[in-house]
């Protein structure tokens, strides 16, 4: 008996689940939430200690950083709980994605700003730091409308088809997720150490990636969903081997694996957009189209 039938309501003529079951990916939701307000939390107080030259200003960033990256893992939980148990609703549907526009969303731009823009230098004239400060607004409020339009979009698409399709077999996005754009911010932001950008021509660069992000999630690229990974059937050693290995890296070395899994995950829509355009202009060129003959009216 699996867990869904163990869940199943015995009163129920139409074998629904029992209450009780719902609670348990709304738990998980719940959970995505707080650890979206306590990167915001997080970010505000790594902000003041870098304004009154306080010192833990990077343990905060830090903390921020690694509830978006929990925040993450959750998120990936809630619906294949909810799968498992047989208890997909249309309000957990929404309450994910209501959370999501909290942890993956408001919770990365607070953070991206106050890390990448407020404390750094004046750029050379005739910029100013105001204008810097503006365009931070702008950017941050670009990939968080953004966000929110990726997830509305998947919330009313049924069977969405990506400008560049793969394999009929295997299940895709169309367009970056935003909880992996906001892993990108996060593990960026880690792997830098947590300390606040003090060069502008860095912060004009992070701008540069907040648009990227931003473009990626409301495109219609191709990303892997990984949809198809399924953990509770039997998997071979060599799944188990590498699962181990991964875990060890990510506990040994996490400022880096988590950096280039994130940025692998990130420009990896890019690459297979990328090599779709050449392959078709590759085949385009090994099959010219012959020249249309001349038809004469007598």
């Amino acid at each position: 008996m699996n867990l869904a039938e163990r869940l199943i309501d015995p009163k129920s003529p139409d074998r629904k689940p029992r209450r009780a079951a719902y609670a348990l990916p709304t738990f998980f939701t719940a959970g995505n939430v707080f650890l979206g307000f306590y990167a915001i939390m997080e970010s505000f107080f790594g902000a003041m200690q870098t304004a009154t030259a306080g010192g833990a200003a990077q343990q905060h960033f830090t903390q921020a950083c690694v509830a978006i990256g929990a925040a993450v893992f959750l998120d990936g939980l809630d619906g294949r709980i909810a799968r498992m148990t047989n208890t997909v609703s249309d309000f957990g549907r929404e309450m994910d994605s209501m959370a999501d526009v909290v942890t993956f969303g408001i919770a990365p731009a607070v953070m991206a700003f106050a890390w990448g823009i407020e404390f750094t230098s004046n750029p050379p004239a005739p910029f100013t730091m105001e204008q810097l400060r503006r365009a931070g607004y702008f950017f941050s409020f670009i990939y968080l409308l953004c966000g929110a339009m990726r997830l509305a979009r998947f919330n009313i698409q049924t069977n969405p088809v990506p400008k560049n399709p793969g394999r009929p077999d295997r299940k895709y996005f169309v367009g970056m997720p935003i909880p992996s754009a906001a892993a990108a911010i996060a593990a960026i932001i880690f792997a830098a150490g947590s300390l606040p950008l003090r060069s502008w021509q860095f912060s004009v660069a992070w701008l540069c990636l907040l648009g990227l992000l931003a473009f990626l999630m409301v495109s219609t690229w191709r990303y892997p969903s990984f949809k198809d990974l399924n953990f509770v059937k039997p998997q071979s050693p060599i799944s188990f081997v590498f699962t181990g290995a991964a875990i060890y890296m990510v506990w040994t070395f996490p400022q880096p694996v988590l950096l280039a899994m994130a940025v692998s995950y990130v420009g990896s829509g890019i690459v297979i957009r990328v090599g779709g355009l050449v392959r078709r202009r590759w085949r385009g060129h090994q099959h010219p189209q012959p020249p249309p003959t001349e038809q004469h009216v007598g």
